[in-house]
């Protein structure tokens, strides 16, 4: 599996807004590993100086995880793969 990064806009949110889209992320991939397919959320960094955040899931494909992101009605800008270098 590889470790894809969601890039949002997420101008004018809340922090409580924020955290919900987190729960939906979280819920929505844990359906879709009930399903058989394999996406899980890793974290969200948020920079709110710039109303942006960055997510990453681990997952099979972009496709997977843009679905997920989909389903779960949380905007994005774009998917790309990432290494995720957390000691």
């Amino acid at each position: 599996m590889s470790v894809f990064m969601v890039e949002r806009d997420l101008s004018g949110i809340t922090m409580e807004e924020l955290a919900a889209a987190q729960r939906r992320a979280i819920e929505f991939s844990d359906g879709f590993n009930q399903d058989g397919r394999s996406v899980r959320y890793i974290r969200t960094t948020f920079v709110p100086g710039e109303d942006r955040s960055m997510c990453l899931f681990e997952a099979e494909s972009s496709d997977d995880v843009e679905e997920v992101n989909k389903a779960a009605q949380i905007p994005y800008v774009r998917v790309v793969e990432a290494l995720d270098l957390t000691p």
